[in-house]
């Protein structure tokens, strides 16, 4: 029998393409193809590509660049995989073997069987698949995409110009892969798209069909569905819609977690004119308003974007008054960059680096003080804790109001006889602006 072929992977980009690289690592493996974490034993090594901002597509041709200079046979594919971006890899590495889009399953898959064909047929009882298919997070969190693509055309994005307009998955789909998730030891589900609060819109919300039941198509029922599995479910990229008012008595209930990543960009009313944004920043702190007195415990995070085109002094005032009202749990700030073929760059009024880098420090030493002070106010509670790894010092977890990567985490010393995705309850003892301790 011969030695099955193995396939090198480097994965870039943002949960929705990590999503993206799992698909495509899941239908090699069940063609029977090995994945190997070293370029020097792959017959073919695929790059996942990031093409969101500047830097990002700096990195994913630097990773290009690296794994044709030590492995030589090179497939990319990802956001960076059309139009001036895929000429641009084509130009600067024309060893390229092939260059496919984002989603593009099957495209990759077609390069992957003609430059590194397959000598045998797969064999079930040999190339083992999991059930919940290959996932590049640990066992016990996964990401679970129920869209692709958006309607909106903000101006300093290209998501739909790279990835297309909204596709819903029919919930019975989401609800089926959710269920294997879980029955294959995940403990928290991370529910993510371009736009969360717009799921099922392009469907009309139709009705679909899980275990023999009829199904709405919607982010209500879904979240209500997913909340009967009894694990963490996370919600992401949730625009500030009315319709979301309706989730926040879920969270009250413990159904899904108390927990919305909400991406805000700015708070002044022009900034978000410009920037061509669907929700207004006055609106918005309302809901929030809403939000907490429905559920208290309630943790919100947020993006947002300085130095965008235009932007005055007077706005970014508007800005930091927005945050010290709005409270935000956690926060990320980014400094706007332009990006190829976004509409932003046409605007007037570009803000000169320095003041964005300003803008920035002073944005973010507003937030930290605001984030120190709400940990600090869990100093003394009882909280539960998901625990993500353990060395020989002790344990490192997440608490309800952390996502994976993106928020804070909780230490744990002298946890280390706790095992990954173990749930722990313990009274905080610490804190600092980012990171709490328990005792």
């Amino acid at each position: 029998m011969s030695q099955s072929p193995k396939v090198g992977f480097v994965s870039l980009g943002c949960p929705k393409a990590l999503v993206d690289s799992e698909r495509i690592l899941t239908q090699l493996s069940i063609e029977g193809y090995e994945i190997t974490p070293h370029y020097h034993d792959a017959g073919v090594v695929i790059v996942n590509t990031c093409g969101f901002i500047d830097s990002a597509k700096a990195e994913s041709l630097e990773a290009i660049g690296e794994a044709i200079a030590e492995n030589g046979s090179v497939l990319v594919t990802g956001c960076m995989g059309k139009g001036e971006d895929a000429q641009r890899i084509q130009e600067l590495h024309p060893k390229v073997l092939g260059v496919s889009g984002p989603a593009a399953y099957e495209e990759v898959l077609g390069e992957v069987r003609r430059v590194l064909p397959q000598q045998r047929s797969p064999n079930p009882l040999i190339d083992l698949v999991p059930a919940q298919g290959v996932k590049l997070t640990p066992r016990h969190y996964a990401y679970l995409k129920i869209s692709e693509g958006c309607n909106h055309r903000c101006r300093f994005c290209i998501i739909p110009s790279l990835r297309g307009d909204l596709v819903s998955r029919p919930i019975g789909d989401v609800m089926r892969e959710a269920e294997g998730l879980v029955k294959a030891g995940v403990r928290e589900l991370l529910v993510i798209s371009q736009d969360t609060s717009a799921y099922g819109v392009d469907l009309k919300y139709k009705t679909d069909f899980w275990e023999g039941r009829p199904l709405k198509t919607n982010l209500q029922t879904l979240a209500e569905q997913l909340g009967e599995l009894g694990i963490w479910v996370r919600l992401h990229y949730v625009y500030p819609y009315p319709h979301v008012d309706q989730l926040i008595p879920l969270m009250a209930k413990g159904k899904i977690l108390p927990y919305l990543d909400i991406p805000l960009q700015h708070g002044s009313p022009t900034v978000l004119q410009r920037m061509k944004r669907p929700a207004a920043a006055e609106k918005t702190l309302d809901r929030i308003k809403l939000w907490r007195s429905l559920c208290p415990d309630i943790t919100l995070r947020s993006t947002f974007i300085v130095g965008y085109p235009g932007e005055t002094e007077a706005e970014f005032q508007e800005l930091l008054a927005f945050v010290e009202e709005a409270q935000l749990d956690r926060v990320g700030c980014f400094k706007y960059s332009p990006v190829a073929g976004a509409a932003a760059n046409d605007l007037e009024n570009p803000v000169d680096d320095e003041v964005k880098t300003h803008r920035w420090e002073t944005f973010m030493a507003t937030q930290q003080k605001i984030s120190a002070d709400k940990l600090q106010a869990k100093v003394g509670r009882r909280l539960e804790v998901l625990i993500d790894s353990v060395d020989e010092e002790g344990a490192i977890g997440r608490s309800r109001g952390d996502a994976p990567e993106i928020d804070g985490v909780v230490h744990l010393p002298g946890g280390n006889t706790l095992t990954p995705g173990d749930w722990v309850t313990g009274e905080v003892t610490g804190a600092d602006e980012y990171d709490l301790w328990m005792g």
